[in-house]
């Protein structure tokens, strides 16, 4: 197992608790849209604590991008990582993951489980072939919608921002259940990604297969 070490080079705030970070890219680390890394700290007493987290840059960036929540009343890695300042190291290995890309269809995620979605919306946009995809994001309320501009903006028309805790213009008041899927699903036969907590997981898939979609067009991270 080869364990790099990264320097931040920026960091920035995108939402009330989410930050942007950019570290400098080991020589030849690769990982395909959507994998996710381990991260630690590079101080003592943080060097084991490893988390999972997933690059949101383009595969050729000559840098990686993560976008982190921090949860202060854990003060853990999290909490951590946002006290980082600019030329402090991580260390990173092991690419995991095996949510890929397979066709057009519709990306559904809660919270920070859009990340593995940035990184593939990204690198389709930059191939032109972000048509025909289209991108449910389940947050509390409007503050805690992750990276808002550039999924507008990648997903035009397609891009529905759904708030369990806030009836706010211009986002869907609710939950991502069964009929507010059916509601804009346009072809069960299309793909379907999901990402977020297990329990949002689990109620999505149920569902998704409750108004006909079958399994192996539901793309999530495998355990």
């Amino acid at each position: 197992m080869t364990i790099h070490r990264c320097r931040l080079l920026m960091r920035e705030t995108d939402t009330h608790d989410v930050q942007r970070f950019v570290f400098t890219r080991p020589d030849g680390f690769s990982y395909a849209p959507g994998q996710g890394v381990e991260l630690a700290i590079d101080r003592d007493d943080w060097r084991d604590e490893w988390r999972p987290f997933t690059p949101t840059s383009l595969t050729e960036d000559a840098i990686l991008q993560f976008i982190i929540k921090a949860y202060p009343s854990h003060d853990g890695v999290t909490t951590r990582l946002h006290d980082l300042a600019v030329g402090d190291t991580v260390l990173l290995r092991d690419v995991f993951g095996t949510i890929r890309y397979r066709g057009p269809g519709m990306f559904i995620a809660a919270g920070t489980g859009i990340t593995p979605f940035v990184s593939i919306a990204r690198t389709l946009a930059d191939s032109g072939a972000m048509a025909d995809n289209a991108l449910l994001f389940a947050n509390k309320t409007h503050r805690d919608v992750v990276d808002q501009n550039e999924l507008m903006t990648l997903f035009g028309e397609r891009c529905h921002f759904v708030l369990s805790d806030e009836d706010h213009p211009g986002y869907i008041h609710g939950t991502v259940d069964r009929e507010l899927l059916q509601r804009h699903i346009r072809d069960i036969a299309q793909y379907f990604y999901v990402c977020g907590p297990d329990g949002f997981i689990d109620s999505v898939v149920d569902s998704l297969q409750s108004l006909g979609v079958v399994r192996d067009k539901i793309v999530v991270e495998d355990a």
